[in-house]
């Protein structure tokens, strides 16, 4: 390559210069403690409402309440704990796109030298493969081709000429430069990306904003309940003593050690089928998540196409050629209209990859990529037609190449006896014998969204091998047009139709420039008629204004920098979005930070988007992303069920207090606090836990996005309108009917084997009504007939413990522990009767729901799902709805 003369800059000066602005790094964030980070999994509200349960327990002489409650802090807060420690590394990632060394000319000589060691100044030698390692401009090139897709999401190389920028955290392709450097280290604008990935900060997940208002109204009953019943305690004479230490076991009773484990363990369920399908989930919130995603901002490249560029038609004087294949293998359908049109498609296919330095190559049983996408396109089309160019290398070898130049948008080399020449259409026509027959094709081919290149070609002249660039290109002849695509996924066009169905929101946000991007908007059904195709360079300086551009289904837009993703994701959520972002490369990672849902691809993205995405797709398909929208529901309302199975059994453990309570002690108490205990830790957790593992309802992608409460009002009138007081009906009959057969009378206080009898009547009803209470909460809609008996076979096998546990509660060894002895034949004969009623309110309930709300009807925060509107505000929970604009 020609060479620019000088010497650089002198060893001596490069280490002034050096120590003046310091290596050419970015300088680690100091890491988060883990032991910080362990001590905030331990320390968070529902961990210290757990905590304070603990030390209550232990001073109201229950120790066994006490180390369940640790062990139940332990093993979420040791869980939590691993998830976010690999979430904290995120920002380490970026640092490893940096070369270790680079090549620079010092004292008029090259040398290798730590890319740390490179300063403002520095003469900068690139080369094919090597990563640039400071900002720089161009001053000396020969067909420099960088790829910035990490940096800028374009999905082509860029050529670089001389005067143009060069950025840290790029490569080059094919050619080579020396580039004087501008700016290293903190200047960079790679830092500016790190800087940003640094400073966004995932928002709550929306769980995580309904789990905290459950827990805080849970801990808020718990406290009431307690002092409610210290107070009436001390108003019946009660000690002290005895009546704060009752106060005490009521509070503990009531909070729900369970709901943690059985969310962590719903959400891991969750994550585990995710991962069937392809979905690698890093944080276990963003399963929910998921579910109440209201907009999906996606990429194109590798997305919703292959990222795998090919040809698909060839255009010659002669006749035309279609090219039908997949990937990079050398087998296709080419279809060609005659023997002529075949030879000229051959060809052009020479041509083209004779001027490409791109190339497939087969390694591990599969073909893959080395060099410019667009130039394996062209070398893969060679292969396809059957082109012996090993051969015509030999036949022909190469005499010059003149590299692709920004300015002249073509590339040419001479081969032999033969010049062939690939460019721009606009570039190269004007230079060949076309008689304007070409011109109609290039119209054609663009509309279809194709990249259109001419090809060309001439006899050797003298002077070809070392003239002018202009003597070279000149009086070719033109052999034909190429048109390349990145194909769409087969799968892409239904799964965008199906995040429709679902009522998600779908934007185009990409790097590409804007006519690719439109083309496959349309192609994939992604864009509708009015939504806004705009450049990043267009998007409006003020939020509010952005904010409403952005909020319209089917929106595209092209040429994005990373600052306007994160823009982007941000005035969705100002407006009231729930929002899953997609991305690939560096410059995705602040976005996917600042997104409630960050999703990079597996196969193509760089691993600094891997590290800032809570969600990575494997499989790199955006229909892998329906299915997670699809899981993140299910999972939503499976937490639903088991929070329904929770409370009503909450309203059956504090009937007996409220009994006693209101009769001002007359009515014993039914229930002891260990018999509650027992109920919340041991016959409880293994059926919350199988609602937690149930499949996907069938109309989940019918409804809309989550955008209601954990607890609404229809969960709260199943537990205290229906499904508790049929319990807790049930476990007073059972205990009553067990006194009342043994003679006794209000206000008169039974003997302790009749209490213990009667009060084993009551529990035997409230677990045997709870597993009648596991089935009916299965489904929200349909009563437990019309649900598949072995559709969840966990369940099946909870019950079936709950049944064994139930004995041993009632055997001698645990009974008089608990406070409760075997019910006699009058409490069976009651407490039998739980499951039936449970089941019999279920079923009015529901039907009765049907017919009064229609079929539209659709519970646990879910809408109706339809197309979103134009534009579109969301409400979700822990967001407020956005005041309209005036």
């Amino acid at each position: 390559m020609p060479s620019l003369g000088g010497t650089g800059l002198s060893s001596a000066e490069a280490a002034h210069r050096l120590l003046l602005t310091g290596a050419n790094v970015v300088p680690r964030p100091r890491p988060i403690s883990p032991v910080r980070l362990l001590a905030v999994q331990f320390t968070h509200f529902f961990a210290m409402l757990l905590w304070g349960a603990a030390a209550l327990a232990l001073v109201a002489g229950m120790p066994e309440l006490a180390v369940a409650a640790v062990v139940v802090v332990a093993i979420n807060g040791v869980f939590a704990f691993v998830q976010e420690y690999r979430a904290d590394r995120a920002g380490h990632a970026l640092l490893e796109l940096v070369p270790a060394r680079a090549t620079v000319v010092r004292d008029g000589r090259r040398r290798s030298v730590p890319a740390e060691d490179v300063v403002v100044g520095d003469l900068l030698v690139l080369e094919a493969g090597d990563g640039v390692s400071a900002d720089g401009r161009v001053v000396v090139t020969a067909g420099l081709a960088v790829d910035e897709s990490l940096l800028t999401g374009e999905s082509t190389a860029a050529h670089r000429d001389v005067g143009d920028v060069v950025r840290t955290g790029t490569f080059v392709m094919e050619g080579e430069a020396e580039v004087e450097v501008e700016a290293t280290g903190l200047g960079t604008q790679f830092a500016d990306v790190v800087r940003l990935a640094r400073r966004a900060r995932r928002p709550p997940s929306p769980l995580a904003v309904r789990l905290r208002r459950v827990v805080h109204v849970v801990a808020g009953v718990a406290l009431a309940a307690g002092g409610t019943f210290f107070a009436v305690s001390w108003a019946l004479g009660m000690p002290l003593s005895d009546g704060f230490l009752f106060a005490v076991g009521v509070t503990v009773a009531l909070v729900p050690e369970g709901l943690l484990p059985t969310v962590t363990l719903s959400l891991a369920r969750g994550a585990q089928r995710m991962a069937q399908r392809d979905a690698l989930v890093r944080h276990l919130e963003s399963v929910e998540t998921m579910g109440s995603t209201t907009v999906v901002c996606t990429d194109k490249t590798g997305t919703l196409t292959r990222n795998e560029m090919s040809v698909v038609e060839v255009w010659t004087p002669q006749g035309s050629a279609s090219v039908v294949g997949h990937g990079y293998a050398p087998t296709a359908r080419v279809t060609v209209s005659d023997d002529a049109a075949a030879s000229a498609v051959r060809e052009v296919a020479l041509a083209a990859a004779r001027c490409s330095t791109g190339r497939a190559v087969r390694s591990a049983e599969r073909w893959t990529t080395h060099g410019d996408p667009m130039e394996v396109a062209l070398h893969v089309l060679s292969l396809r037609t059957g082109v012996a160019l090993e051969r015509e290398e030999v036949d022909r070898p190469l005499r010059r190449r003149l590299p692709f130049d920004a300015r002249r948008r073509r590339m040419s080399v001479v081969a032999g006896d033969r010049v062939y020449v690939k460019g721009a259409t606009d570039s190269v026509l004007p230079l060949t014998d076309d008689d304007g027959a070409a011109a109609d094709a290039v119209a054609r081919l663009t509309e279809r969204g194709l990249r259109v290149l001419a090809v060309a070609s001439r006899a050797v002249r003298p002077g070809d091998e070392d003239g002018a660039v202009s003597a070279v290109e000149t009086d070719l002849h033109l052999l034909g047009l190429v048109g390349l695509d990145d194909p769409v996924r087969d799968d892409a066009p239904a799964a965008v139709a199906a995040c429709r169905a679902a009522g998600v929101m779908l934007v185009m946000v990409t790097g590409d420039h804007r006519g690719t991007a439109a083309h496959v908007a349309r192609e994939v059904g992604l864009s509708r008629d009015g939504a806004p195709l705009v450049e990043g360079a267009d998007l409006p300086a003020d939020d509010r204004r952005l904010a409403e551009l952005v909020d319209h289904d089917g929106a595209v837009f092209a040429r994005v920098t990373p600052e306007d993703k994160v823009r982007i994701a941000r005035a969705l959520r100002a407006r009231g979005h729930v929002v899953a972002m997609t991305g690939d490369g560096v410059n995705d990672g602040p976005a996917l930070r600042e997104a409630d849902v960050g999703i990079a691809m597996g196969r193509s993205g760089s691993d600094v988007a891997r590290e800032a995405a809570d969600l990575i797709l494997l499989d790199d398909n955006f229909a892998t992303i329906v299915d997670a929208v699809e899981l993140g529901r299910s999972t939503f309302s499976n937490i639903r069920k088991f929070l329904t199975y929770h409370l009503t059994d909450n309203v059956a453990e504090l009937t007996p207090f409220l009994v006693w309570a209101v009769s001002a002690g007359q009515v014993p108490l039914a229930l002891t606090v260990l018999q509650v205990l027992a109920l919340d830790i041991g016959a409880d957790l293994l059926p919350a836990l199988a609602l937690g593992a149930e499949p996907p309802d069938r109309t989940v992608m019918r409804r809309g996005p989550l955008t209601g409460e954990l607890v609404d009002r229809r969960l709260l009138g199943r537990v205290f309108g229906v499904l508790g007081p049929a319990e807790a009906v049930v476990e007073m009959a059972a205990f009553l009917a067990v006194l009342g057969a043994a003679g006794w009378a209000l206000g008169v206080e039974p003997s302790a084997p009749v209490l213990a009898t009667a009060s084993g009547a009551a529990f035997t009803a409230v677990v045997l009504g709870q597993l009648a209470n596991a089935f009916a909460c299965r489904s929200e809609r349909s009563w437990v007939g019309a649900l598949p008996v072995l559709g969840n076979r966990l369940l099946l096998v909870a019950v079936a413990v709950d049944v064994v546990l139930l004995g041993l509660f009632l055997s001698p060894l645990l009974a008089g522990v608990l406070g409760g002895s075997p019910p006699s034949e009058v409490g069976w004969a009651v407490a039998v009767l739980a499951p039936v009623a449970v089941l019999v309110a279920d079923t009015a309930e529901k039907a009765w729901a049907r017919r009064g709300r229609g079929r539209t009807e659709v519970p646990g925060g879910l809408s109706p799902a339809r197309a979103p509107a134009s534009p579109r505000r969301v409400r979700h929970a822990g967001r407020p709805a956005p005041r309209p604009q005036r």
